[in-house]
């Protein structure tokens, strides 16, 4: 099945879920996951001159929201390949959330990771029981290790993103802000390789069709702008951005998805990063990672003024030896 008969630009159907799988993912994954809250700020409203509602997936498990996906996807395994076990290659939050969903259904997982990837990481994805296979820097590494987990031990890759019971787990955040926050005009999300934004997009789309939905990308990472713009799937190459979680491309699943329910992808620089990051970390007391404060830095530019406007908060894993502030 796919979603509204959505195909790609070489007119194969494309594998996404619809609004009904996401309220089933939402009554799947709710004895795991955190039900997050939405925080306001009358500076933040000030300075943005609107209604900002942030949906705080930093209060989530693994501080992430990483973890609806995922644990959607190990709930949705039947019991024989559930039993095989699940694998993915990943340096970010994705590790934690899978390891963390395998140990709540008590499967094994492993995770492939870059030596470069940041310790904690690391250590929180071990401390949920995954089993840690590090691997050299690069794509291919990862790749190539994962493809031989996967074979030696007969274990389910779930994908961070390019994954239809992954992007359905991720359009619950939406569909709670949606039920919690009445009469929004736009909701924004940050766009890396896709997931979230596509399922928020899924979500507002069958709940709130007048709404807007943006997506929000660093200008050093700006694939995904370009890719809506020119309607051609362009790859990122060389990112340049501390918002380590908004590196990946889109796969061609996840831009059929906000190329059909995305009006806009709007970039920020660097500095409007930190000074969002600064804001919301300073003036509201929330702990947000870089990737998230993405979206904000659009609202306090002014691109959102006199609206009420739902923000994704993704997540809030930061490295404290790295801020950039």
């Amino acid at each position: 099945m796919t979603s509204a008969g959505l195909h790609d630009l070489s007119g194969s159907p494309i594998d996404l879920p619809d609004a009904g799988e996401i309220q089933a993912a939402a009554e799947r994954i709710a004895p795991y996951i955190r039900r997050t809250p939405i925080h306001t700020s009358r500076q933040l409203d000030a300075q943005s001159s609107a209604a900002i509602f942030l949906k705080c997936e930093n209060f989530q498990r693994t501080g992430a929201f990483k973890v609806r996906g995922a644990m959607n996807a190990v709930w949705s395994l039947d019991e024989e390949r559930a039993q095989r076990g699940v694998a993915a290659h990943s340096s970010g939050n994705h590790a934690a959330a899978l390891a963390c969903a395998a140990a709540s259904r008590d499967i094994p997982a492993w995770v492939v990771m870059p030596s470069n990837a940041p310790a904690v990481k690391r250590w929180a994805t071990e401390g949920y029981g995954a089993q840690v296979i590090e691997c050299r820097p690069t794509v291919e590494s990862r790749e190539s290790m994962l493809a031989e987990v996967v074979a030696e031990f007969g274990a389910v890759e779930i994908h961070p993103y390019d994954n239809r019971n992954v992007i359905a787990g991720a359009g619950t955040a939406a569909l709670e802000l949606l039920s919690d926050v009445d009469d929004l005009d736009l909701i924004l999300a940050p766009v890396g390789g896709g997931g979230l934004l596509s399922g928020t997009a899924i979500a507002t789309r069958s709940i709130r069709p007048q709404a807007d939905v943006w997506g929000a990308e660093p200008a050093g990472a700006n694939d995904a702008a370009r890719s809506l713009a020119t309607g051609v799937l362009v790859p990122q190459t060389d990112p340049q951005t501390m918002a380590d979680g908004l590196l990946t491309s889109l796969s061609p699943r996840t831009f059929t998805a906000i190329c059909a329910d995305v009006s806009h992808i709007q970039t920020v620089t660097e500095d409007e990063i930190v000074t969002a990051m600064h804001f919301v970390w300073e003036r509201m007391k929330l702990v947000i990672e870089p990737s998230c404060a993405v979206p904000v830095a659009v609202a306090l530019r002014g691109d959102c003024s006199d609206r009420r406007v739902g923000i994704i908060i993704s997540g809030g894993n930061v490295d404290l030896g790295r801020l950039p502030f």
